[in-house]
Order: structure tokens, then sequence, then C-alpha cells
């Protein structure tokens, strides 16, 4: 099942939103970068990093008017200037990804990249769903965010959970099943799209248990942990992102933590 990006409002019709002079200043800093291929140029991961910080300060000021008990109208207008944010941020990567054939957007489902017969739709809800958890069970944590390494050409983008082969790896929230491939530096991979409309990754996985349209709960395995694609030991590679696509990430474990979920080494 192939997946384009979402038919968001037009990008020309930004400005008029309440605050749209902000709004449109950041979005022509977005739109007016070339997509240099997913991961792009300096330039322009740059101005995507810029364009993610942006999302995440129209997020937290959404948190902060409800936490205060805003106005409904002021919450409205403020998740109005959040969501044409991640859609400009959403479409320049999504056109990035395509260009440089990355299977996330060219290959959703996994077809051309490598999945076998061993990675099929074999898991079950847990008997006992939980509200939001860590991804895998039994850890030391690695690799973290922005890390720095001979292994990536830029900063870390995720945190690396070190597992054993073969340790189930875990959704940890409700969600739908975005995107399984197995074809690149991420080898077998699972990204989830959660309500809160943030997406998260799974990597280097041994084996995948989901298909792309797969409804998961808190809790329920997606596959198992390995050492598929570019690694250099079994871990679980997590990314928390704004988009399915490369160069949204977030920080994942403040993410977890607004999710009551404690990750500790």
């Amino acid at each position: 099942m192939r997946r384009e990006h979402p038919a968001y409002p037009p990008l020309t019709r930004l400005g008029t939103v309440s605050g749209g002079a902000v709004l449109a200043a950041v979005l022509l800093v977005v739109l007016a970068v070339a997509p240099a291929g997913a991961g792009g140029g300096d330039t322009f991961r740059k101005a995507t990093a810029r364009s993610v910080r942006a999302h995440e300060e129209a997020r937290r000021h959404v948190d902060r008017l409800r936490a205060a008990d805003a106005a409904p109208t002021r919450i409205k207008a403020a998740e109005r200037r959040r969501k044409a944010l991640r859609a400009a941020l959403w479409g320049r990567l999504w056109t990035a990804a395509k260009a440089s054939g990355d299977p996330v957007a060219v290959d959703p489902g996994g077809h051309a990249g490598g999945c076998s017969a061993r990675d099929r739709d074999r898991s079950r809800p847990p008997r006992r769903p939980l509200a939001w958890t860590a991804p895998t069970r039994d850890y030391w944590l690695s690799a973290g965010y922005a890390d720095r390494g001979a292994h990536w050409a830029h900063r870390h983008t995720g945190q690396d959970f070190a597992v054993p082969t073969g340790s189930p790896v875990l959704a940890v929230g409700p969600g739908t099943v975005h995107v399984t491939t197995c074809g690149d530096g991420f080898g077998r991979q699972v990204i989830v799209h959660h309500p809160d409309g943030y997406f998260t990754q799974y990597a280097h996985l041994s084996r995948i248990d989901v298909r792309p349209g797969r409804r998961v709960v808190a809790g329920q395995r997606l596959g198992l942990s390995g050492a598929t694609g570019n690694v250099t030991g079994p871990h679980l590679h997590f990314e928390v992102r704004v988009t399915p696509y490369m160069g949204s990430s977030v920080s994942p474990l403040p993410w977890l933590r607004r999710k009551a979920v404690k990750v500790t080494d």
C-alpha cells in the first residue's frame, strides 16, 4: 500500500492564519532551500532543523495554552499554526526522500528492499495493553540523540537500546503501522504513526511482525531486534519524528517522559 504525503491546505494560504506574519517568515526559510535528497546538503539540513525547532515551539505553545485553560479559539489558532509548520516540513522532506530513493517514500511496504517471507503479519495485542511503554525490555542505553560518531554522517538522530538479537521490540503507544522497509542503512525497520501526530521508528530489526495499515497498541510486538543495516552490533535504534521522513527527528527520551514513560540506563 503506497502512501503519498497528506493533502494539507495549500501552502500559499498559510499566511492568512492568525499570527501568519511570523509563520510565513518561517515557511519562506523552509521552502526556499531546494531539497538535496534525504539528509541533503548542509544548507538543506540546517533549514530543516530550524523548521523542526519551529514546530516543536509551536507544539509547546499549544500545550501551554491547554494547561492554562485558554479560550478554545486561541488553542485552535495555535494548533492551526503548528499543523501548517508540520505540513510544510512534511512536503519538503517527502520531496527530498522521493528524489533520493528513500524506501520510506518509494517502497513503504518493503516489497523491493529485501524483506522476506519471515517478515509477515503475526503480531497480537498484549493481554493487558499499557498506555505508553519503553520500546524494549532488559536494555542498556548506548548511543544517544545528537551524539557524534564515525558511523554517522552527522549527529545521531535517535536513541539506541542495546539488546541481544531476538529481543521483542514493542510499540511505545497506540497507533497505525505506517511503513515497513528492509533495504537501507536502517535495515529492517517499522514506523508507527501515533494519534498525537508523531511517528516512532524502530530500526535494525532481525524480523518484522506487522504490516503497513495494522493498528497496534502500546506494548504490542512489532518485531525482533537485530543487527541489520549499518550497525556494529545488535541493538534497537529508536527515533521520534514529526514526519515519517529522515530529518524530522526530535529528542526521544523527553518525548517519552511526556508520555509518563521512564527510560533508565
